[in-house]
């Protein structure tokens, strides 16, 4: 049983784990690692050059520089989303051609005040690709995140600055390559002590002895065996809903294959409780693992004024923790299996634990499926089909009609 307070991240859970199961799960992650490539995600050095992103980066430094426009999409975002809160300027995550997004960026900013940063690792994502051009056209500077594709070679003909992705699994190597130190960067977030606390965290997580990210994932795989499905997070500060979106994708896409694995979602909260409570509470039993995420020291924290008495001199964030804390202690006596992950705040060192604690749970638990942490096989099956489908300038009744064929033949006795 893990014993050591960990005093920046704090887990508690319940049931609480024996320590035979717990030892006898450490013994097998310990094994099934060999199956699978080493995780370079522990690396927090080799990835970067820092020199280099200062050099390369300066000359958008400017302080007309206001606006970071970021293209990209899943692991190309996700780490970043996690820092956000801590920006200086203003960041725009464009992760596809939807027309809300893409319009207010455009609507709000200017080529004079903005520079844009696409991020693709093999240059052929379309969500990056579709709207890059627009950018080019208007006529904003551009720092490309590439290293081959279509993508780098439009980046090339304009002349753009372009630094290496290396090929690595994304949506664990952003934190350690330029995918999100660089655009962090520019932001004016303080990439060198969220590096540290991303070091400090793997120091103690990925240990492969007891700790409490594999406390964690240990915890989670024995409510995977009873057959929980879903791990449902609750951000009970807007400073953290970054870091369970990346949570969200890496606990679906790392451990949902091979006909296993858990699905990652989150609401913020305390929103959560007045939506999906009483389903957590009252509705099925055995199918959602509820994760409440608090913090103690929140930013822009304020002292309230209340015409209640037990409310008023409180700070916004303490009494959202005692909303938390209550809905914790709800679930217990509804005995509903949970837990809640606690940050002293969400500053770049924290930051830097809590994505360092997400990725090794995550890989802890792919150990204990014994599944590829690294791959995601199943998602090109819709790129591929999309990209067909434009190239093919597939009408919308001919894309249904496609949808109908497909139906019949996969699910011909489906309800009967």
């Amino acid at each position: 049983m893990v014993n050591k307070m960990n005093l920046k991240i704090n887990l508690e859970y319940y049931p609480k784990l024996k320590d035979e199961p717990l030892t006898e799960d450490i013994k097998v992650i310990n094994q099934n690692k060999k199956n699978w490539q080493h995780p370079f995600f522990i690396d927090t050095e080799s990835y970067i050059d820092l020199e280099e992103i200062r050099s390369l980066s300066s000359r958008f430094l400017d302080t007309d520089v206001k606006n970071i426009i970021i293209l990209g999409t899943g692991g190309s975002i996700q780490t970043l989303s996690a820092l956000s809160h801590l920006a200086k300027k203003t960041i725009y995550p464009i992760t596809s051609s939807r027309a809300v997004e893409l319009n207010e960026c455009l609507k709000n900013t200017d080529p004079e005040n903005s520079v844009v940063i696409p991020i693709s690792r093999s240059g052929e994502t379309l969500d990056v690709n579709s709207t890059i051009g627009t950018y080019i056209k208007k006529g904003y500077q551009f720092l490309g995140l590439s290293s081959r594709g279509t993508m780098n070679d439009l980046l090339k003909k304009i002349g753009a600055t372009i630094l290496e992705v290396p090929d690595l699994s994304g949506r664990f190597a952003a934190s350690i390559t330029n995918v999100a130190i660089v655009p962090a960067f520019l932001a004016g977030i303080n990439i060198e002590q969220f590096l540290d606390g991303l070091k400090e965290g793997y120091d103690e997580f990925m240990t492969f002895h007891p700790n409490p990210s594999i406390e964690f994932a240990s915890f989670l795989y024995h409510l995977y065996q009873k057959g929980y499905k879903v791990v449902f997070s609750m951000p009970y500060s807007k400073n953290l809903e970054g870091s369970i979106g990346l949570f969200v994708q890496e606990i679906s896409e790392s451990t949902g294959k091979e006909g296993k694995g858990f699905m990652g979602a989150y609401q913020e909260a305390p929103l959560c409780q007045h939506s999906v409570l009483e389903y957590i509470l009252g509705g099925t039993k055995g199918a959602v693992v509820p994760v409440i995420y608090t913090v103690k020291d929140d930013i822009s924290d304020f002292q309230l004024e209340s015409s209640i008495d037990y409310v008023d001199g409180k700070t916004a964030q303490t009494v959202v923790n005692y909303q938390a804390d209550a809905t914790f202690q709800a679930m217990i006596d509804q005995a509903v299996p949970c837990a809640k992950l606690s940050l002293n705040n969400p500053r770049e060192q924290l930051i830097g634990n809590l994505v360092a604690f997400i990725q090794s749970t995550v890989y802890y638990l792919c150990l204990l499926l014994d599944v590829n942490w690294a791959n995601n096989p199943k998602v090109d099956i819709g790129k591929k089909i999309c990209n067909e489908a434009l190239q093919n300038n597939l009408s919308e009744e001919q894309r249904k009609e496609n949808r109908v064929l497909i139906a019949e033949n996969k699910f011909k006795k489906f309800f009967e």
